[in-house]
């Protein structure tokens, strides 16, 4: 019990004020009236006697009224078996991320989640969670055994990366609303790089109690895996050697230094092998070329031969698809032949072969059909004929994207095509300071740079001489100029994208052609364009996949279509006519079929991360479950054994029955003095 607590220790004085009002009052003598004073002497009365206790049952409840209040504040408690826990919640957490794939961990894990719930109490209530994208809730607090049991035994391992940061903010947000303490028990392999970037994330409230199960003992194995792969997503020429190959990176994991052997695989067939000596900890890359694709889908790997203690991350899967190469349609204003030599040598210099460049002009597209074509490109068309822009408008709405780039033709005009709006101005800049390219978003996928450096990636040294003032609406502006004017937006018509470019292409209003940039720029764009990005490729396991646009067509509801590496197809009949993306959950293959009619192919892969088997550091893990100097996975004889019960709410009614006795003694006792006056 805690009689040490300051306020017992201090409330020890409060126990005098009875004893001074039984003991120690004084005598207060009834005067009498006498006819003379004169032969009384002055004197002392000893008044011993009435320092006697006086109403000893009186006195013991108003001293015992004192000491339960004392007790109170002292907040006692008893032990009772922790066997015996009907009132705390028992949170069973099983961790199904990549790594729990390695050796037997997952069958031990949750081989110990089970013994862990058969040992419940039946009235107790329990929880199963498992732990891999995000913290899934499986069941209720609930004290059924059987139902707790199958969940638990539901549970298979993932290709997710786990975070404990999630964890930490999940079971605060639990406690918020659970008003009984928490037990969590953790079973996982406690991988380092599960840890987030601050600490405190992980943290759990006070009313929870982390008790630790560590899946994976002693040190962690030397691991090797494919960490990345560089292979092209669209392939026109195999012959071509800036384009066809591959290049793969391999890291060792708390490994030696060895020699690997690293084969291509396309299409289930080992097409190369290569040897590739990684030093210890270290990464080693390998280059394949040429790639030998087929016409179509090709569904390749690379891989390293010769397992070793976590086997599932020894290959990186992706996709190539080869076909011939697409014809590009760029209109352009009569006038106008710098945009189309400049925008035809970048794209000839970025995408080496992989599109045909047809220019023509405005007034020859009367004809032309834009879905025969990868994209769309309007450069400075103040106007276009009727026809075309109608078969251009559906052509977008079905699923095709334009880009549109605004010259002086269309600025003294003041009308966009397909845009929807007027130019509001212009900023002629040609006569004073030139302006820069100041804000670019790096996130989106036409200016997307993985490590954008000094001078903002090559953008600040752009200038920009002449540019449109537009609305920007609910279009996403992806770069915007020194005055905050908008240099490039993007918005949804239908299930395609309508660029624009608010300077011309050519280097009158503008000096971006003559910068590297706009190589880059140039190939992004065709590859957003003509959506060869998310047709093949690879993605990472958990990431999202569009599959139709956030506005739908008027009077059109297109199917979609995916089966997953297992070859089942997740989306039910609603869903495949309503969802609009979908979460990438397993590693392996991915069949497509979009709602703009267009088929894909994606490789899946999980998280590199997980591929480093390190635990977290002993004293982290303590620091964590909160018992410093604890090992973790066990507590102390007396923690496991007992737990504490208060008695606070216990002593308090017993004060309160102990003062509403003594306050019915008392209210008689002072009946019984008034008499005798």
């Amino acid at each position: 019990m805690g009689f040490l607590s300051p306020w017992f220790l201090g409330g020890l004085a409060a126990l005098s004020v009875p004893v001074f009002v039984h003991l120690l009052r004084r005598h207060v003598s009834v005067p009498r009236p006498v006819a003379s004073l004169l032969f009384f002497e002055r004197g002392t009365q000893s008044s011993t006697r009435y320092r006697k206790l006086r109403h000893l049952l009186l006195f013991a409840l108003r001293f015992a009224v004192v000491l339960l209040i004392v007790l109170a504040f002292a907040n006692p408690f008893v032990r009772r078996s922790a066997a015996d826990a009907p009132g705390r919640l028992l949170l069973i957490v099983l961790d199904n991320s990549f790594s729990m794939r390695a050796g037997t961990r997952f069958a031990d894990a949750k081989r110990e989640a089970l013994s862990t719930l058969a040992a419940k109490p039946h009235s107790q209530r329990a929880q199963v969670m498992a732990l891999g994208d995000g913290l899934a809730v499986l069941t209720q607090p609930i004290t059924d055994s059987v139902q707790l049991r199958s969940a638990l035994e539901s549970i298979q391992p993932g290709d997710s990366h786990a975070n404990f940061g999630e964890l930490g903010q999940a079971i605060r947000a639990l406690a918020e609303t659970e008003r009984r303490p928490i037990d969590l028990h953790l079973f996982s392999d406690m991988q380092r790089t599960a840890m987030p970037a601050n600490f405190a994330d992980m943290v759990l409230p006070p009313s929870a109690t982390l008790l630790l199960h560590p899946a994976a003992k002693g040190a962690a194995p030397p691991n090797w895996t494919i960490e990345s792969v560089e292979a092209p997503a669209e392939l026109a020429d195999p012959k071509d050697p800036t384009r066809s190959r591959v290049r793969a990176v391999v890291a060792g994991f708390g490994a030696p230094a060895a020699s690997k052997t690293i084969s291509l695989v396309i299409n289930g067939k080992v097409v190369a092998t290569k040897k590739v000596d990684v030093p210890a900890n270290g990464r080693a890359s390998v280059d394949f070329a040429p790639l030998s694709a087929e016409y179509g889908f090709n569904r390749c790997e690379v891989r390293v031969e010769a397992g070793d203690a976590f086997p599932a991350d020894d290959s990186s899967v992706f996709v190539v698809r080869r076909s011939d190469p697409e014809r590009v349609l760029f209109v352009h204003a009569s006038g106008d032949t710098r945009s189309p030599l400049y925008f035809g040598a970048a794209l000839g210099a970025a995408a080496q072969g992989s599109y045909i460049l047809q220019s023509v002009s405005a007034e020859q597209t009367t004809n032309l059909d834009p879905s025969r074509f990868a994209f769309v490109v309007l450069s400075d068309t103040s106007s276009l004929p009727s026809i075309f822009e109608h078969t251009l408008e559906q052509y977008v709405s079905k699923g095709g994207n334009a880009l549109i780039a605004l010259g002086t033709g269309v600025s003294r005009h003041g009308q966009i095509p397909l845009w929807g709006g007027n130019v509001n101005g212009v900023h002629d800049y040609a006569g004073g300071n030139a302006a820069t390219v100041a804000s670019v978003d790096f996130t989106y996928p036409a200016l997307e740079q993985v490590a954008p450096g000094r001078a903002n990636g090559g953008w600040a040294e752009t200038k920009v001489f002449y540019a449109s003032a537009v609305n920007e609406g609910a279009a996403r502006v992806a770069a915007r100029l020194s005055d905050g004017t908008p240099f490039l937006l993007d918005r949804q018509l239908g299930e395609g994208h309508l660029l624009l470019l608010t300077s011309g292409l050519e280097n009158l209003t503008n000096d971006l052609p003559i910068h590297p940039v706009f190589v880059t720029l140039v190939d992004h764009l065709a590859n957003y364009l003509s959506g060869s990005e998310r047709l093949s490729g690879s993605r990472q396991v958990d990431s999202f996949v569009q599959l139709r646009g956030a506005a739908v067509p008027v009077g059109e509801v297109a199917s979609v279509e995916v089966v997953d590496p297992d070859g089942r197809r997740p989306l039910s009949l609603s869903e495949a006519r309503t969802v609009q993306s979908f979460q990438l959950r397993r590693a392996g293959f991915y069949q497509m079929r979009f709602a703009n009619g267009r088929d894909a192919v994606i490789g899946v892969n999980p998280d590199r991360q997980e591929s480093d088997l390190s635990p977290i550091p002993e004293d982290v893990q303590q620091l964590w479950s909160g018992s410093p100097g604890v090992e973790s996975g066990s507590l102390p004889a007396t923690q496991a054994k007992y737990r504490p019960v208060s008695l606070w709410w216990y002593v308090m009614l017993l004060a309160l029955a102990a003062a509403l006795a003594e306050m019915a003694l008392a209210s008689g006792y002072m009946g019984t003095q008034r008499e005798e006056l």
